[in-house]
């Protein structure tokens, strides 16, 4: 069986660092030599430094790697080619104004395996709870991946339906709820704000609130729940019980729009969710932002 490792990505930490890695054809760690974190002999550092200085020593050219993002999210897969990571071969990706050498220098230079995962390099994978990795593996900075074999791992890479935007933190779906509620015909020709503000803004007696609430054309009322990546079963049964909950103090089954991000091609669970009594519809979107100077 091919040796699987992980290293994770401090997205977090350094904003910007997966797009670093995936430019330089790399992966890396920090713990530099000159601040007493030494690859051999004696060191500075706790057990974290300890167990990453022993897998990096223990890779192999030609084994693999795969990029580790948080909330069970990976990048590429990508074949080790060269490690350069002892303690006279420092070369940052981060360079910090204050802070001497840098960061992010014991580089290990991967082939990027471009045959798996979404063609996008905004887009990473989110993995299903089957498919996660075990606590074991995901808490160290460097791991091996023992719980699921490489094969696995592209299969759930290749899967569309698992490919989500890199911009995890980037919470837009109340940005999106306004916008439908400001411009619904542009969700469907025909839609309007429904014209009860009362009902509109109304908190449920369980305290949630659904995202927006229209009217179409032929008079029917939409409820609308929106996602920022791809719908699951649970979003469908949420909406459902929103169009449950407005049924009960108008009398009338609303219509369900779920809006999802995402890959436009669903997981066959949900399209047979959506396909029960009464049916969700599903409609994707995409976010677009574009730039242009000044007159």
């Amino acid at each position: 069986m091919k040796t699987l490792w992980k290293i994770a990505c401090q997205e977090d930490k350094y904003p910007g660092m997966w797009q670093r890695w995936y430019k330089n054809q790399c992966v890396a760690v920090g713990w530099a030599a000159k601040q007493g974190y030494h690859l051999n002999g004696k060191t500075e550092g706790g057990r974290g430094w300890s167990v990453a200085r022993n897998a990096l020593k223990e890779m192999q050219i030609g084994e693999y790697v795969v990029v580790a993002l948080r909330n069970h999210r990976i990048g590429r897969l990508g074949q080790i080619t060269r490690k350069l990571i002892e303690d006279d071969v420092w070369n940052p990706l981060v360079n910090i104004p204050g802070r001497l050498g840098g960061e992010m220098g014991r580089r290990i230079e991967v082939r990027w395996d471009l045959t798996v995962g979404p063609d996008n390099q905004d887009l990473v994978i989110q993995l299903p709870s089957s498919a996660r990795f075990t606590h074991g593996e995901l808490r160290p900075t460097v791991s091996r991946i023992r719980s699921r074999s490489l094969d696995d791992l592209k299969k759930e890479m290749n899967n569309p339906t698992n490919w989500v935007s890199l911009l995890g933190k980037f919470r837009y779906e109340n940005a999106l709820s306004d916008y439908i509620a400001n411009y619904p015909h542009h969700l469907e020709d025909g839609l309007l704000p429904y014209p009860d503000a009362k009902i509109r803004e109304r908190v449920f007696t369980d305290r949630t609130r659904l995202d927006v609430l229209l009217i179409d054309k032929r008079d029917n009322t939409v409820v609308v729940e929106c996602k920022q990546n791809a719908p699951s079963c649970n979003d469908i049964i949420q909406l459902r019980h929103y169009m449950d909950l407005l049924k009960d103090e108008t009398g009338k089954m609303p219509r369900g729009i779920l809006v999802h991000g995402g890959p436009q091609k669903v997981s066959n669970d949900v399209v047979i969710e959506a396909r029960k009594n009464p049916e969700v519809e599903l409609v994707n979107y995409i976010l677009e932002v574009r730039f242009r100077s000044s007159n």
